[in-house]
C-alpha cells in the first residue's frame, strides 16, 4: 500500500519532469540564457523521483519523510509552473519594445535562480535529514519515528502512564515461569529497535532455574527471505546439543528423516524457542505452524521491530508489560496473553477465508509484583471477523438470483477444457459471501470430488498458496492410498516440502478427479498466471471460481464471455429489507416508523445498495435508540463517523483497500473526482479533458494524452473506483458519463483534503491552514462575500475553478496566474461582461461555459489564451466567435452551438401565433420595441427574462443584436465561425458550424479532425462538403443537419466514398433514400436517423443490417416516411446491435422479432403516440435472448398494450426489466 501523498508526489513530479525535458523548456532556457539553472533544476527534479521511489520500494512511511514529500510536491508544482511561464511571457524580440523586453528577462532570470534555490534546498534536506540513504538502506529515524507512531496506536501510551504509578517491573523470567500447561508466546519490541533487546532475552535464556525447565532450548534469527527447511534444521542441531557430542557429529539426514526428528523433539519435550528478528506476520504464521499445542508448557519469545507483529504474535487478546525503560523515549515491553488458557490450539487444515475470519485485539496493560489490580487497556486492530460476518449475514438477502446464475455457470458442460467463472465488482458487494455459499451449496450437493476455497493473501507466496490448497484437498484424501496422513505431521511436512514438490502433491491430488476450487480476491494477473502454471494440465470436468474487484483481471482468467459475471448493488427493496432486518432483528415495514422513514431513505441512499455498508450501518444504529435524531445525526456527519467511529470502520477499511491498489497515476486521477457534488453525473469527456489539461496523463508513443487519459477512465471502470451511467445511447463508445459511490466519494474527499489537493467553498468550511491549495471548487451554497472569498485560500496557486450553482463576479480574480481549468459548466447568472478580462489567463488551457445561457459573445482578449486546448460554448446563446479565435494555435476541441430536436419546431412555434403577427414585419417591429424598452427599464427586462442582477445594458444590446435579431433571421441553433480557422491545425473536434464557402475551404485543411458536425448544407455547397469529408481520413464521427425542405435530399450522393474510421453518423434532415455509401462503413458503430423521410423502410433495414459492427441505431421522429409501417427484423440481422430505439415515429403499426435476429440486442428503447399504439404492436421480444431492459416513456398507455408487453418480456429467459424514462 502505497501513502497518497506519495503517490500524488510522484504524479507531479512526472508532470514537472515531463515539461522540464521538454523542447519548449530547452529553448526558453537556450533564449534566457539560463541554461545551467534550468539543467540544475531538471537534474534535481529527477533525483527527487528517484528518492520517491525509494521511498515507495521500501515503504519507508513516517512522518518526517512525508512532510519532505510534501515539500517536494510543492515545488514541483512551482516548478512546472514557473517553466511554462517562463514560455509564456518570452515574446520575440522587437527594437521598439527592448526596454521591456530586458525587464522581462531580468525578471525571469531573477525567479529562475529563486527557484534553482528552493529545489536546493529540498534536495538538501533530504540529506540534512537522511531520509533516504542512497544505495536503498533504511533511514536512521525511521524505527524512532514509525514506533512511536505505532506506540499511540497499539496503546503503549496507556502503559507507559500506568506503569508510572506501578511497583518495579516483572521481568522476563517471571513472565517465562508462569504455571501453565499450555504452550506460551511472549512477544518483545522496542521503541528503539532491537536496541537493548537481545540483552534482556538472553539474560532470561540463560538463567539456570529456566535452562533446567526446558530441555530442548534454541535461539534462531529469522532470515529474510524466510526459508522454512533452514530454519527447522537450525530448530533441530540445537535441540540435539542437549543430548550431547555424539549426536552432534551424526551425519545429515534427509528432508523426512528430519521431519520426524523435529516432530519427536517438540511432541515429547517442553521447549523454549527465541525467534529473533520477526519482521512479518505472515512468517510467524508459517513458524506457527509447525509449533502446535502439546500440553508441556513451551514457551516461544518472538522478538520483532514492529510493534503490529509483537502484538499479533502474542494471541488474540494479548496485553502489554513495560519490561525496561532504557532512556526516556526508549523502552522495552512484551507482549503476552492475557490469560494463561488456551493461548495457541492445535492447528488444523483451515481455508484461508476461516483464518481471515479470526479477528485480533491487542490488551495494553501494566502488572506489578505484589498482586495490584492490573489496569487493561483494550484497542480493536482488526475489523476482519466483523466484515465477513456482516457480509455473510446479508448473502440470502436479494441474492438469489445470483446466486443461481453462478451455480447454473458451474454445472454447464464445457467441452473446451478448463472452465474458468469470474465473479467481479467493487469492494463490499459481498462476492466473498455469495461465493462462498455456492461453494458450500455445491460440497452438499456432493457433484464435485474435491474442492477447496482459498483466499489469495498478499502478499502473494505461491509456497504458502500451494500448502493452504493441498492442506484442503488433502483432508479429502486422508483414508486412501497414499494421501499424506492428518494432523500435525502433515502440517509440518507440507510445509518442509519445496514449491516443485508442492506442485507434484498438487498434480497427485486433482488427478482424474472432477474438482471445484474458489480463488477469492484476486487482485493480479501475476496471480493468475502463477497459480494456474502450478496447476497440470486440466480437463473439462474441472471448475475454478474466481473473485475479483477488477473487470479486466476477470476477462483475463474467463476466455468466454458468458463465463465473467459482474456482480451488482442491490435493489432498493432488497436493500431496504436488508437494512430493516439488521436494524430491528426482523423484517420491519418502515411506514410502521413514520419518523424514521425520512433519515432511513437517506441512509440506504448513501449505501446505495451496497450491502457492508448497509450492513454495518444497520448493525450500528440497532444498539441506539430508534429515533430520527439519533440517525440524522449519523446523516449530517457520515464522513466523521466513517472516519472515527470503530463500528463503522469496517466499510472504510474494505472500499480503502480498493484505493490503496491503484498505481499513482489512477489514485491522482480518482482523487480529482472529488471536485463533482454528491450524486453528480460527470460525463466522460469533462473528465479526460480536465485530467489532461492538469497534466494527469502523459503521452505514450503514438497515443495522445486525451486517449492515455481515456483509458485511465476506463481502468477506474474496471476497477469499480468509478461506476458508469446506465447503459448510453448518446455515446459510440458505450459509457459517456460516471458518478462515484456515495461512500467512495466520502474516501476521495478524506483523502483529497488530507493533501491539500481539493478545497470546497462550501456552507459552514473553515479557511484552509494546512498549506497551498491547487483545485477550488464553489458549492452551490456558499454565498459568502469577495472578502471571505479571498481570505478563504491562497488564490495564487489555484490550478482549477470549478463552479456549482449561482456565479459571483469576484470568483475571477487577478491572483490566479496559473489558472489551467476554468469549467462554469451550467453556471447560472453568469453574463458576458464578466468574461471580458478572460485574456489574462493565459495558462488556461480548458474553458467550458456549456449551458450558460447569459453568455451572448466573447470578447477578443481571448485569442491570448495561446494554451487553450479545449473551448466548450455549446448550450450558450453565442451565435459568432471572435475573429481572434484564429491564434489559438493549440485548440483542439472546439463545441459550439445546439442541435435541435426537431428541424420543424420553427415553424410550429410560427404556425402557433396569432396571424396578424405571423409576418417578418410584425417581428422586427416587436424587436424594435422590446430594445428600446429593455434599454430604458432594465429591471422590468430583468424581471421579464429572468436575467442575473449584474446584467447591464451592454449585455442588453448584446443580447438584443447578437441572439434576438439573428434568431429573426436563421432557422439554425449553429454557430458561425470566423474566416482563418484552417489555421487551427491541432483541431479534432469542431461543430456545430454554420457552413459557407470560407469554412468548408478552412475545414478542408485540418486533416487532424475526428470529429465534424454542421449544418446549413443545401445543393449549393454540398458538392463541396462531400469533397472535404472525403479528405478526412482521420474522421470518426460526422453530423450533418439541414432543416426544412428540401434539406438533406441529393445533397449526400456526391460522396462516393466515406472515411474508413467513420464510426459514429447521425444525419438530421430529409434523405428520401439512405445514401449508397453507407454499405460500405463497415467500421460504424453508432447510427441515427431524424426527419429523414426515408421512403422504402425495408431495403434502408436490410442495409443497416448488413453493418457488422452497428452497436447503436437510434431511429427518431420521421425517420421514416410510410404510412403502414411494419419494422421485421429478420434472422442473422444486426449481428452486434445492443441498443435499439424507436422514439416517436410517425405510422408505426408492428415490431416483429424474428428467431435469430438482434442476438445481442441488450436494450430496446420505446417512445410511441398513443393513438397508434396497440395491442400486438411488439412480437418476438421473447426470442431476444440478450434482453435485459425494455424502456418505455412514461405516457400512459393502454392497460391491454402494457399486458400484452409485460407478458412478453416475462416469457423472455432472460428476465429483461420494464422499465420508465
Amino acid at each position: 500500500m502505497e501513502a497518497t501523498g506519495l503517490s500524488l508526489g510522484k504524479s507531479v513530479l512526472d508532470g514537472a519532469l515531463g515539461y522540464a525535458k521538454s523542447a519548449a523548456a530547452e529553448e526558453v532556457a537556450l533564449q534566457l540564457g539560463i541554461q545551467r539553472d534550468h539543467a540544475f533544476i531538471r537534474d534535481e527534479l529527477a533525483m527527487m523521483q528517484a528518492f520517491l521511489r525509494a521511498a515507495h520500494g521500501e515503504r519507508y512511511d513516517h512522518e518526517v519523510l512525508m512532510t519532505w514529500v510534501k515539500q517536494v510536491r510543492d515545488v514541483a508544482y512551482d516548478a512546472e509552473d514557473c517553466l511554462q511561464d517562463f514560455s509564456i511571457h518570452l515574446k520575440k524580440p522587437s527594437w521598439w519594445r527592448l526596454p521591456s523586453t530586458l525587464l522581462e528577462r531580468h525578471r525571469i532570470a531573477k525567479q529562475m535562480k529563486e527557484l534553482r534555490a528552493r529545489v536546493e534546498d529540498v534536495s538538501q534536506r533530504n540529506l540534512r535529514y537522511q531520509l533516504i540513504k542512497r544505495g536503498g538502506s533504511k533511514p536512521d529515524t525511521t524505527a524512532g519515528l514509525s514506533s512511536n507512531k505505532a506506540a499511540a496506536i497499539f496503546g503503549i501510551d496507556e502503559a507507559r502512564r500506568a506503569a508510572k504509578h506501578d511497583k518495579p517491573k516483572e521481568d522476563l523470567v517471571d513472565l517465562i515461569n508462569q504455571e501453565g500447561k499450555d504452550l506460551r508466546v511472549i512477544a518483545v519490541w522496542g521503541t528503539s529497535g532491537d536496541l537493548g533487546q537481545t540483552t534482556i532475552v538472553n539474560m532470561a535464556y540463560e538463567n539456570p532455574v529456566i535452562k533446567k525447565k526446558f530441555p530442548c532450548r534454541a535461539w534462531v534469527r529469522v532470515f529474510h527471505p524466510f526459508n522454512l527447511n533452514d530454519f527447522v534444521q537450525s530448530l533441530v542441531k540445537q535441540f540435539r546439543s542437549a543430548m550431547g557430542i555424539d549426536v552432534l557429529l551424526e551425519t545429515e539426514k534427509t528432508g523426512k528423516e528430519l521431519a520426524k526428528e523435529f516432530t519427536r523433539y517438540i511432541n515429547e519435550n517442553s521447549y523454549l524457542i527465541v525467534l529473533n528478528d520477526m519482521s512479518t506476520f505472515e512468517e510467524w504464521n508459517g513458524i506457527k505452524a509447525c509449533l502446535p499445542n502439546h500440553k508441556k508448557g513451551s514457551r516461544i519469545i518472538v522478538c520483532s521491530p514492529q510493534v503490529e507483529v509483537a502484538s499479533l504474535c502474542a494471541g488474540q487478546e494479548s496485553q502489554a508489560l513495560e519490561l525496561k525503560q532504557l532512556s526516556i523515549d526508549q523502552t522495552i515491553y512484551a507482549f503476552y496473553e492475557k490469560d494463561c488458557q488456551d493461548q495457541i490450539k492445535s492447528p488444523v487444515a483451515v481455508s484461508s477465508i476461516d483464518k481471515a475470519r479470526s479477528g485480533t485485539n491487542v490488551i495494553v496493560g501494566n502488572q506489578s509484583q505484589g498482586g495490584d489490580e492490573r489496569k487493561v487497556f483494550t484497542k480493536s486492530l482488526t475489523h476482519i471477523k466483523t466484515m465477513v460476518s456482516a457480509l455473510e449475514e446479508s448473502q440470502l438477502i436479494g441474492r438469489q438470483k445470483e446466486k443461481a446464475d453462478i451455480i447454473q455457470l458451474i454445472s454447464n458442460p464445457s467441452s473446451q477444457g478448463l472452465s474458468v467463472i469470474s465473479v467481479w465488482g467493487m469492494g463490499g458487494l459481498g462476492k466473498t459471501a455469495l461465493v462462498k455459499d455456492v461453494y458450500e451449496s455445491q460440497k452438499q450437493v456432493g457433484i464435485f470430488e474435491k474442492h477447496a476455497c482459498v483466499t489469495v493473501m498478499r502478499p502473494f507466496i505461491l509456497k504458502e498458496f500451494l500448502e493452504n490448497l493441498i492442506m484442503q484437498l488433502n483432508a479429502q484424501s486422508s483414508g486412501k492410498k497414499g494421501a499424506i496422513d492428518v494432523g500435525h505431521g502433515t502440517r509440518n511436512t507440507v510445509a518442509m516440502m519445496r514449491v516443485e514438490a508442492l506442485i507434484k502433491e498438487l498434480a497427485r491430488l486433482l488427478e482424474g478427479k472432477k474438482c471445484l476450487i474458489v480463488l477469492d480476491d484476486l487482485s493480479s494477473i501475476a496471480e493468475w498466471d502463477n497459480i494456474l502454471g502450478s496447476f497440470p494440465k486440466l480437463d473439462s470436468s474441472f471448475r475454478i471460481l474466481v473473485t475479483t474487484r477488477e473487470e479486466s483481471i476477470a476477462k483475463y482468467c474467463s476466455e468466454k464471455l458468458e463465463n465473467i459475471y459482474k456482480l451488482k448493488v442491490l435493489e432498493y427493496k432488497d436493500a431496504q429489507d436488508l437494512f430493516t432486518r439488521k436494524v430491528f432483528k426482523e423484517a420491519k415495514d418502515l411506514d410502521k416508523h413514520p419518523e424514521l422513514i425520512k433519515e432511513a431513505k437517506m441512509i440506504l441512499k448513501k449505501c446505495n445498495g451496497l450491502p457492508l455498508a448497509i450492513v454495518t450501518i444497520g448493525g450500528f444504529l440497532a444498539k441506539q435508540p430508534k429515533v430520527a435524531v439519533e440517525w440524522r445525526k449519523l446523516n449530517e456527519h457520515i464522513s466523521a463517523e466513517l472516519e472515527m467511529n470503530p463500528e463503522l470502520g469496517a466499510i472504510k477499511t474494505i472500499l480503502g483497500k480498493s484505493y490503496d491498489g491503484l498505481p499513482y497515476h489512477l489514485k491522482s486521477c480518482f482523487l480529482y473526482t472529488s471536485i463533482f457534488p454528491e450524486d453528480h453525473k460527470v460525463s466522460r469527456r469533462r473528465l479526460i479533458q480536465r485530467w489532461s489539461a492538469e497534466g494527469y496523463s502523459r503521452e505514450i508513443r503514438d497515443k495522445s494524452l486525451e486517449e492515455v487519459a481515456d483509458n485511465y477512465f476506463m481502468e477506474l471502470i474496471e476497477r469499480s473506483m468509478i461506476l458508469p451511467s446506465q447503459l448510453s445511447v448518446n455515446s459510440r463508445k458505450g459509457i459517456d458519463s460516471c458518478q462515484v459511490h456515495d461512500l467512495m466519494r466520502e474516501i476521495s474527499i478524506s483523502k483529497s483534503t488530507e493533501e491539500n489537493l481539493v478545497f470546497r467553498m462550501e456552507e459552514g468550511c473553515s479557511s484552509n491552514t494546512q498549506g497551498t491549495v491547487r483545485h477550488l471548487v464553489i458549492s452551490t451554497n456558499w454565498k459568502a462575500d469577495k472578502s471571505e472569498f479571498e481570505n478563504k485560500v491562497d488564490l495564487s496557486r489555484i490550478r482549477s475553478l470549478t463552479v456549482f450553482g449561482k456565479w459571483r463576479s469576484f470568483f475571477i480574480s487577478d491572483k490566479m496566474r496559473f489558472l489551467r481549468v476554468l469549467d462554469l459548466e451550467g453556471t447560472s447568472g453568469l453574463v458576458s461582461h464578466h468574461l471580458k478580462h478572460i485574456g489574462k489567463l493565459l495558462h488556461l488551457r480548458y474553458l467550458s461555459l456549456r449551458e450558460c445561457k447569459g453568455i451572448f459573445h466573447l470578447s477578443d482578449s481571448l485569442g491570448n489564451l495561446k494554451q487553450l486546448k479545449t473551448l466548450d460554448i455549446s448550450g450558450t446563446l453565442i451565435l459568432k466567435l471572435p475573429k481572434t479565435i484564429t491564434k489559438l494555435k493549440k485548440l483542439q476541441y472546439l463545441r459550439a452551438g445546439t442541435v435541435g430536436k426537431d428541424d420543424d419546431s420553427l415553424k410550429v412555434f410560427f404556425e402557433e401565433l396569432p396571424k396578424v403577427v405571423n409576418n417578418r414585419p410584425c417581428f422586427c417591429m416587436g424587436w424594435l420595441l422590446g430594445f428600446c424598452v429593455a434599454c430604458c427599464a432594465l429591471q422590468l427586462f430583468k424581471e421579464a427574462t429572468d436575467g442575473d442582477d449584474d446584467m447591464n445594458r451592454c449585455d442588453v444590446f448584446t443580447q438584443c443584436c447578437c441572439v434576438m435579431l439573428p434568431f429573426l433571421m436563421v432557422k439554425e441553433g449553429a454557430t458561425w465561425m470566423p474566416r482563418g480557422m484552417g489555421k487551427l491545425k491541432s483541431l479534432r473536434t469542431l461543430g456545430l458550424v454554420n457552413l459557407d464557402k470560407a469554412i468548408l475551404r478552412d475545414i478542408k485543411g485540418l486533416t487532424q479532425l475526428r470529429k465534424l458536425a454542421v449544418t446549413g448544407i443545401n445543393k449549393e455547397n454540398s458538392q463541396e462538403l462531400c469533397s472535404v469529408v472525403a479528405n478526412l481520413s482521420c474522421l470518426e464521427s460526422l453530423l450533418v443537419q439541414a432543416c426544412g425542405m428540401p434539406g438533406l435530399h441529393g445533397c449526400l450522393d456526391g460522396l462516393t466514398s466515406a472515411p474508413k474510421n467513420l464510426q459514429s453518423l447521425k444525419i438530421y434532415g430529409n434523405l428520401l433514400k439512405l445514401p449508397g455509401w453507407v454499405e460500405e462503413l463497415k467500421n460504424l458503430v453508432k447510427l441515427v436517423l431524424r426527419s429523414s423521410r426515408i421512403l422504402e423502410h425495408e431495403p434502408a433495414l436490410q442495409v443497416l443490417g448488413k453493418l457488422p459492427n452497428l452497436v447503436s441505431l437510434r431511429l427518431w421522429a420521421k425517420s421514416f416516411q410510410v404510412d403502414d409501417l411494419r419494422f421485421t427484423f429478420h434472422p442473422e440481422a444486426f449481428p452486434s446491435l445492443i441498443v435499439l430505439e424507436l422514439n416517436d415515429i410517425d405510422g408505426l403499426k408492428s415490431v416483429e422479432f424474428e428467431e435469430g435476429a438482434m442476438l445481442r440486442l441488450e436494450r430496446l428503447d420505446f417512445c410511441g403516440k398513443l393513438e397508434e399504439t396497440n395491442t400486438g404492436m411488439f412480437s418476438g421480444l421473447p426470442l431476444l435472448r440478450s434482453l435485459k431492459e425494455f424502456m418505455l416513456d412514461s405516457k400512459t398507455y393502454e392497460h391491454a398494450f402494457m399486458e400484452d408487453l409485460q407478458g412478453q418480456l416475462g416469457a423472455n429467459p432472460n428476465g429483461p426489466a420494464l422499465k420508465m424514462w
